[in-house]
């Protein structure tokens, strides 16, 4: 079993600047991707950037390019730089991982682990 606890949200003034953590433990060799989503209030779950562990190729929504910056350390620890924040950024941001693969990076079916949450608030 894998356990992932997110932590670094917080609230910014639009333009502004948070990095995200996403700290894994338990057993962690099989993860082959891993990814942060978000869902905003009244809003479904999307994927906002992902990481596969074996060629460390990067995938990002078309929103976040150029402004988010997914990096990793092992399997143990997940990163997400957000830069140039945007009101529309608001959500709740998850950490997930899966260790099986089939289907895009983005489909949240596909992971089987997944954090508690940690609230990004971006003010205009």
């Amino acid at each position: 079993q894998v356990q992932l606890v997110e932590s670094g949200g917080g609230s910014v003034q639009a333009g502004g600047s948070l990095r995200l953590s996403c700290a894994a433990s338990g057993y962690t060799y099989s993860s082959n991707c891993m990814g942060w989503f978000r869902q905003a209030p009244g809003k479904e779950r999307e994927g906002v950037a992902a990481i596969y562990t074996r060629s460390d190729n990067t995938y990002y929504a078309d929103s976040v390019k150029g402004r988010f910056t997914i990096s990793r350390q092992g399997k143990s620890m997940m990163y997400l730089q957000m830069n140039s924040l945007e009101p529309e950024d608001t959500a709740i941001y998850y950490c997930a991982a899966r260790d099986r693969y089939g289907g895009s990076w983005s489909q949240e079916r596909t992971y089987n682990y997944w954090g508690q949450g940690t609230q990004v608030t971006v003010s205009s």
